[in-house]
């Protein structure tokens, strides 16, 4: 019995084999239906406990990769060992039943004695392997095993599709044994006792029963085993024998038979037979999946004979397989009761998906049940419906198998009713959801049940279910509520029908305002003119098609308007006139009436002038009453009657319509029935109606009266698709109850939902399902403690304009959401519901095209073409391009040509929204079909040139992830993951190298472990050695430039910078070879397409060092990028992945966790949280070996030391010395990038000890970047230094090392490393030049960094020059130029879609009505801008931008005395204060901050309100302190002394007053500063005048404020704008 393992044959006959029993391949396929076989055998059953809570467990589980494939491993790791067992002892598997089987050993009657032993031996052995068998998750696997011997009757039965049963008394024994068996258990049954050699059986009786216990095999000790099996197995025809022994089953030696496979596919599902064509791998359809059970049980007379019975079971299978074919279900199961016959239907498995499969599994069950119900010898017919999630997959052995969805049918406690059978590759649904239909069928005999999902989430309408009283169904702990489904021939109950037009006022339809103002246009012209309208409504399910007519219903009310609302279901377009029927019941007033009696009596009074009394019975149908029958009334024609019943409605309906306005509202008109259409068509002529309709597109196409209606002039078509982000947004916040949500959530449910409100809806209710969202009160961030995990907990609201949450200027904005501690969204399973949906879509498309999409979902959302050819098994490009320009076709996937255009597209989310006057979808079917070819042929084409596609909905992607197996999605992820590994750095722009300087050097984990010669190639292709040869041309620094001589005057050296620059930028353009790049930075791409990848399928490998390794580059590459929300956010993903590694005190790392404290301290700093920043800078210094001290007196022991180490390398710049080694360069350069905001950070403190702090971080920056030898960072360097010691007043330091910055960039050869060295100088040098004040050099210098960024092509640098630029050519009144640059501006913004540029725009528009006097672009359109982005990722962590855009708008408020708006744009300013960055625009919004306090505190001197002194002292000593900072450069000066000014005048201080306004006007003079010396001297004059005009207020300015296309050309119009200044009100108490 030593079997061995030999490879199998890869045939297809093979393939169909290993899902049938030996009972079927070897046996007879008579074409007689039904068709008996008797014979003698041994059965045995096997049932292994746990598997139906495991099911649950997954099924119920919260996250992706939640155990489909853990659960069939699982089960067929115990299975085949079985299988195993069973096949090694000759025995043949009968049937698979998930977590049990039926085995069989047939065998002539005389040898039943010694088989019977050799089962037992069988059993014994299968109890061996389990009986020490320790706990699996949780569960403890245990086996029972029944015996039975006897007569066994085998019925084959079918049609088309052909089902076994093996039936008879054995069969019945072998289930009675097995339901008496406790864990670990053999029992034979009475008979099997009898017949076995009870010599060599010790058993143990069984009390009160004829059944015996198996304890072990007493066998005599010369007894040989091993001979006596050999021998019975010659009694066995398909035993493996001869050439033939070292396999488990003959049957997977089957030579290919064409006649033979064609019988066994009979016995074989669709779904496995197309898989096993397609040559998928096993397991390929693994799955926890939703399905619709429908369980039909037949219970018999109990006097027929077997051949009745099978004659009945055939008639019954061929009739409920024809049903079931036509919406795609399937017989999955047949087996016995005790006197009846159950089918196990199911809709719903792989590749047979279909839309509304629970509408089609009840209409299905009602029409089995009236045909069954005829059959003469079948008594009762019970019919139970579920639907739930199951498990399907392959459970069995690799000889034998069955695609198995597993239902529970064999639940404990349920076994003792049912006998075994076998049909096409049976499933087994573990699952509770099978449980309960099995129970309702058998608690609720006699008529069609289901349970409340199905009853929920069915089409029909709810009058066609009646809830059940509620009964103890064993095995069932909580069964829910259960319906009788009454059936499509029930009388309509009238009033069941109606649309509610009732809504709540504090649920406003979103999204839909398009919409409404058509209806209102068209309401007014059917209003106004004497015809019919017709607004019909297209969209598929879940748009909120039913939301949006209720809406209209509710405002089409008006007085003398009759609105009538219907809603129609499936079931009313085979139910004949019934449309018309219900509007005419509700015109009548007959949907009130709740007796027969009532509504004659009503329809008595109403037809008394239109219809003849005889004639009244002709009603009896219609409106279910019961008028006497008349010999007239019958002998009319069917046709006559129908011809008098439409004249007498339209007669009605002509005379209600000249009283009131007849306004008839349809949803779900689809379901229209054609003789309502017809008489709605006539309607529209003849009588003055409006119609709307609101429809899902038609599946087939419509009658030619539904036609008609589409097409007449008077019909408006629209087709509504989803609703925007910020609708979406605001219904959430509705549906939650909340004022905000977090940033993360609305990420989540947009992208989700796609702008379908339904999906939007199942995503939130899944979220509440798992217990993800906290509803608590609002806490305001600056009584909250700001953490690292707190840090951009920011909250997005719903649109202002709903007014129903208080976005006012209180702090307490109510109750907010949000997430769990420890949840991640984005790895959560999709609902079930919206999981359904796709997988209807995916079981839509061929295999090849599943494949594809299956593959792409490994991927992720969004996938390259060329990554997803290289993963795709043997195909061509041939066949890629065909597959994906049909699913582009299909809306699958989007395709895009790049990044960028996704980003566009993405950003664009608003509702869509198409009218159609007369409709566009009734085009000629001729003209569709021969253009359709050409459509796909122009989609290959666009698919070829696409570089970028993307899943058009998330939910596709997640389920289509979740049908691979483990193993699978591994083996997919290492392709991936080496494909992409290859371009993991940055793009050929930027250098190509890492976005955290030398990183792969010091973390020797980059690479792969690839063989070498693919390494060499990496090495190749990322240009490492060409990054050693720049590195070390970099390092020969210049030598002292004669160009500077000691006798030269600060302004000749300017001149000889502004020379040089210009010579260097004539230089690029003459030179012959390429200084410049082709293209602008794609790093953004290579993020988003490549690093993030990576990340993501290391994370999902586990090999987490890897992972975090590109988690810790995508954060640095976001930071350049300026996005700090998703710099963030990744962030934290490599924090959880840093906790989830061993401890380890490598170098490596070390260095990591230094990288990680330096971004955190990045984007801590970014966002304005400076305590934070200091302290992870100071954590990362520490572990790169460059601890910055904590107390003066240390600061001032190491700044001597600095300096020592300074002179030192001052010393060494004119020596050949080698630079550092790439993992020293990698250390310098995260020191270098500490000490760089350490000294900002410090210089932000006023504090006297701050300034020497910062002076030592900006020397240790200095020493660490000349100890790399690096011109770059050196230069860098420099300029920092030069720039601290201007704003820290070291007269005598800052031009040496401006002048030794310059030096080394002269004399360079150009190269596109030295050409952006010298941009970067030119932009610093710039910069620099503004803030210290020196205007007129700054704008000279900003010109050239703007003409050499645009050649170098970097936006993330050049935004910033081109703000700088309008900002120094504001103050000095250069208008023209000002605009044209601002021009540039806004060319850049919108053509990059840059809201940071954006933003800075409308600053500077805001800045130029403030303070320019005239207008460039509207206030309006300025605070549309804010109120559209404030909420953007990106723009919201900005505190400096949005700081400057709060306080405009509540200067422009306070200057109107607005005081209302004033305090909401206020308040919001001042919770920016806090997040203090020392970056200008940080700068400028704190400037026009403490502008709105100063006019604050104008009014309230002049409210008199208490304490009002200590303000204004406070006042003038903010403005004191941002003098004395280090980080406000003199720039600034000029207005912080005017507010100065103002504040002393305001106090009474006239004396200071003046003093503050002639330092501020000298200082405008220095600085060429016109602008605010303009102001100055218009406020001074107006300060100290006696004369007050109503014409110098601010609304008066307003209104004459011209714009700048009308004084663009005129001079004297653009001088007289300077006087539209405003004048700083005056009001002196006596409190001062």
């Amino acid at each position: 019995m030593n079997i061995g393992r030999a490879s199998l044959p890869d045939r297809t006959i093979v393939r169909i084999a290993a899902h049938l029993p030996d009972l079927i391949v070897y046996g007879d396929f008579t074409p007689e239906r039904p068709s008996t076989e008797y014979f003698d055998g041994v059965l045995m059953f096997v049932d292994i406990s746990g598997f139906t809570a495991m099911t649950e467990k997954f099924s119920t589980a919260m996250y992706m990769d939640r155990g489909a494939e853990q659960l069939v491993d699982i089960l067929n790791r115990h299975i085949s060992v079985i299988v195993e067992k069973v096949l090694i002892f000759g025995g043949d598997i009968l049937k698979f039943a998930g977590d049990a089987l039926l085995a069989l050993w047939k065998v002539e009657r005389k040898q039943l004695k010694n088989f019977i032993t050799v089962v037992v031996k069988c059993s014994l052995e299968i109890h061996g392997v389990f009986e020490n068998q320790e706990s699996e998750e949780g569960l403890d696997i245990r086996v029972k095993i029944g015996l039975s011997a006897g007569h066994i009757k085998k019925l084959v039965f079918g049609d088309e599709k052909s089902y076994f049963l093996v039936i008879g008394q054995a069969v019945e024994d072998v289930r009675f044994a097995q339901s008496m068996a406790q864990m670990n258990d053999i029992i034979l049954s009475p008979n099997c006792w009898q017949l076995c050699d009870r010599s060599v059986i010790e058993i143990e009786r069984i009390p009160d029963q004829r059944a015996v216990k198996v304890n072990f095999l007493k066998l005599p000790p010369a007894y040989n085993f091993d001979e006596f099996f050999t021998k019975c197995m010659e009694n066995m025809d398909y035993y493996p024998s001869g050439d033939h022994k070292n396999i488990l089953r003959l049957a997977s030696t089957l030579e290919s038979d064409p006649e033979l496979e064609i019988s066994l596919q009979k016995y074989i599902m669709r779904s496995i037979l197309k898989q096993i064509d397609d040559k998928q791998l096993r397991g390929y359809l693994s799955e926890l999946r939703p399905v619709t059970i429908v369980f039909v049980n037949l219970q018999f007379e109990g006097q027929e004979t077997a051949d009745d019975i099978g004659q009945v079971i055939q008639d019954s299978s061929v009739y409920i397989d024809s049903v079931l074919k036509n919406f795609k279900g399937q017989i999955n199961k047949v087996f016995m009761f005790d006197k009846g016959c159950s089918f196990l239907c199911v809709f719903g498995f792989p590749g047979e998906k279909a839309p509304d499969e629970i509408t089609h599994a009840l209409e299905s069950a009602v029409v089995i049940f009236d045909y069954c119900s005829q059959i003469f010898k079948i008594k009762i017919v019970s019919i139970g419906v579920a639907s739930g999630i199951v498990f399907c997959g392959i459970v069995g052995h690799s000889v034998r198998h069955e695609y198995t969805g597993m239902i529970s049918c064999f639940p404990s406690g349920w076994n003792e009713d049912i006998k075994f059978c076998s049909c096409p590759s049976h499933c087994k649904v573990i699952g509770q959801k099978v449980n309960i239909a099995a129970r309702m069928m058998m608690y609720y005999p006699g008529i069609v049940t289901c349970d409340a999902v199905t009853y929920s989430n069915c089409s029909f309408p709810s009058y066609f279910f009646k809830e059940l009283p509620k009964q103890h169904m064993k095995g069932v702990a909580e069964p829910g509520p259960v319906y009788q489904c009454l059936g499509l021939n029930e009388k309509v109950m009238f009033g069941m029908s109606s649309l509610s037009c009732n809504r709540h006022e504090d649920y406003p339809l979103l999204g839909r305002n398009k919409e409404i103002r058509l209806f209102l246009h068209n309401m007014k012209e059917f209003l106004l003119a004497k015809s019919s309208q017709v607004l019909m409504f297209e969209g598929v399910t879940g748009y909120g098609k039913s939301q949006l007519v209720s809406e209209l219903g509710y405002l089409a009310q008006g007085d003398k308007h009759r609105v009538i609302a219907l809603g129609l279901t499936k079931v009313s377009i085979h139910q004949y006139f019934h449309t018309i029927q219900l509007l005419m019941a509700s015109v009548l007033g007959l949907d009130t009436c709740k007796h027969y009696k009532e509504r004659q009596h009503n329809l008595e009074e109403k037809f008394k002038n239109y219809l003849d009394e005889q004639f009244y019975c002709i009603l009896n149908d219609i409106f279910h009453v019961q008028f006497p029958l008349t010999r007239e009334a019958c002998t009319m024609s069917g046709v006559k009657k129908q011809k008098e019943i439409e004249t007498l409605f339209m007669n009605i309906l002509n005379e209600t319509s000249k009283y009131e306005k007849l306004i008839f509202i349809i949803d779900e008109a689809q379901y229209v029935d054609i003789t309502s259409w017809e008489f709605l068509e006539k309607l529209i002529r003849k009588v003055n109606v409006f119609l709307i309709m609101s429809l899902s597109p038609f599946v087939d196409t419509p009658c030619k009266s539904a036609s008609a209606i589409m097409k007449n002039r008077n019909t408006t078509y629209v087709i509504i698709g989803e609703i925007s982000s910020k609708d979406i947004r605001s219904k959430v916040c509705l549906d939650l109850n909340v004022a905000s949500i977090p940033k993360e959530l609305e990420m989540y449910l947009v992208e989700g939902s796609c702008g379908i409100p339904l999906y939007c809806e199942e995503l939130l209710r899944n979220l509440d399902h798992h217990k993800v969202l906290i509803v608590h009160q609002y806490q305001p961030e600056e009584k909250a403690n700001v953490s690292w995990h707190s840090l951009f907990k920011n909250y997005t609201k719903p649109q202002m304009s709903l007014k129903i949450f208080p976005f006012s200027s209180s702090e307490d904005i109510g109750e907010v959401c949000d997430i769990a501690s420890g949840v991640r969204l984005k790895n959560m399973s999709p609902p079930s519901t919206l999981k359904e949906i796709s997988l209807v879509q995916l079981d839509s498309m061929s295999l090849s095209q599943q494949m594809l999409v299956r593959c792409a979902a490994i991927i992720g959302q969004t996938f390259t073409t060329a990554l997803l050819f290289e993963i795709l098994p043997c195909w061509n490009m041939k066949m890629m391009v065909e597959a994906l320009a049909t699913l582009v076709q299909s809306s699958i996937f989007y395709c895009f040509q790049n990044q960028k255009e996704l980003r566009l597209a993405s950003k664009r989310k608003s509702a869509t929204f198409e009218v159609h006057h007369r409709s566009l979808s009734l085009k000629d079917s001729m003209r569709i079909e021969g253009r359709e070819e050409e459509k796909i042929w122009i989609l290959e084409n666009e698919v070829t040139q696409c570089r970028i596609l993307r899943f058009c909905k998330p939910i596709m992607q997640k389920t289509a992830y979740e049908l691979w197996l483990k193993d699978q999605k591994a083996a997919l992820h290492v392709k991936c993951a080496r494909f992409l590994e290859e371009s993991a750095h940055k793009c050929e722009h930027c250098g190509s190298g890492d976005f955290i300087p030398f990183h792969h050097y010091a973390v020797d984990i980059r690479l792969n472990t690839l063989d070498l010669d693919t390494v060499k190639r990496m090495i190749d292709t990322h240009g490492f050695e060409k990054t050693e040869e720049v590195t070390r041309n970099k390092i020969r620094l210049s030598k002292k430039s004669d160009v500077f001589t000691d006798n030269l005057s600060p302004e000749e050296i300017g001149e000889k910078i502004l020379y040089f620059f210009d010579v260097t930028l004539n230089k690029i353009i003459a030179a012959d070879e390429i200084l410049t790049p082709i293209e602008s930075c794609q790093c953004q791409e290579v993020l988003e397409s490549v690093l993030l990848p990576l990340a993501y399928h290391f994370t999902v490998l586990e090999e987490l060092d890897k992972a975090l390794y590109y988690y810790l580059e995508i954060v640095a590459g976001y930071i350049t990028l300026h996005d700090n929300y998703l710099a963030y956010i990744h962030l934290c993903e490599g924090e959880r992945l840093l906790k989830s590694l061993k401890h380890d005190k490598s170098w490596s790392r070390t260095f990591e966790f230094a990288i990680f404290y330096t971004l955190k301290g990045q984007v801590s700093f970014n966002v304005g949280q400076m305590a934070l920043a200091k302290k992870m800078m100071r954590k990362a210094l520490k572990l790169l070996k460059r601890v910055f001290p904590y107390s003066c007196i240390s600061v001032l022991i190491q700044t001597q030391v600095e300096k020592n180490k300074h002179a030192f390398h001052m010393s060494q710049q004119q020596e050949e010395i080698s630079p550092p080694g790439k993992g020293k360069l990698a250390q310098l350069h995260q020191q270098i990038s500490c000490l760089s905001s350490l000294w900002q950070i410090y210089s932000l403190d006023y504090a006297c000890h701050c300034k020497n702090f910062a002076h030592l971080a900006a020397m240790m920056q200095v020493n660490s970047a000349l100890e790399t030898k690096d011109s770059f960072q050196i230069i860098k360097a420099y300029l920092d230094y030069s720039l601290h010691s201007q704003l820290a007043g070291y007269q005598g330091l800052w031009f040496k090392y401006e002048v030794m910055a310059i030096e080394n960039i002269f004399n360079k050869s150009l190269n596109k490393n030295i050409v952006e060295i010298i941009a970067y100088v030119a932009e610093k040098l710039s910069y620099i030049k503004y803030i210290m004040g020196y205007l007129e050099l700054s704008i000279q210098l900003g010109f050239r960094a703007h003409d050499m960024w645009q050649l170098i092509k970097d936006p993330n640098r050049h935004y910033f020059v081109l703000q700088r630029l309008t900002v120094a050519l504001f103050l000095k009144n250069r208008h023209h130029k000002m605009i044209e640059v601002m021009e540039w501006m806004w060319s850049f913004a919108t053509i990059e879609e840059h809201v940071i540029s954006q933003g800075l725009f409308y600053f500077t528009c805001l800045d130029i009505l403030l303070y320019a006097g005239f207008i460039y672009r509207t206030f309006e359109e300025c605070l549309e801008f804010i109120s559209e982005r404030e909420d953007n990722k990106i723009l919201r962590f900005h505190s400096g931008l949005l700081l400057s855009l709060y306080s405009d708008v509540a200067i422009w408020f306070a200057r109107l005395e607005e005081w209302e708006n004033f305090e909401v744009f206020f308040n919001r300013a001042k919770k920016l204060v806090q997040r203090r960055t020392p970056s200008l625009l940080y700068c400028e919004g704190f400037i026009r901050y403490t502008e709105c306090q100063a006019l604050c505190f104008q009014k309230q001197l002049q409210e008199q309100i208490e304490n009002v002194q200590d303000i204004g002292v406070e006042l003038l000593k903010s403005l004191e302190n941002l003098v004395a900072q280090s980080s406000t450069g003199p720039i600034f000066h000029p207005r912080i002394y005017h507010l100065m000014a103002y504040a002393c005048l305001l106090m009474g201080d006239e004396e200071n007053c003046n003093l503050f306004l002639r330092t501020a006007l000298e200082i405008c003079d220095s600085q060429g500063n016109v602008l605010e010396k303009t102001w100055l001297n218009i406020s001074k004059k107006w300060w100290f005048s006696d004369k007050v005009y109503e014409e110098d207020s601010w609304l008066q300015i307003v209104l004459r404020l011209p714009k700048w296309d009308d004084i663009e050309f005129d001079e004297s119009k653009i001088k007289n704008v300077e006087q539209n200044k405003f004048r700083f009100k005056i009001t002196i108490t006596d409190n001062f």
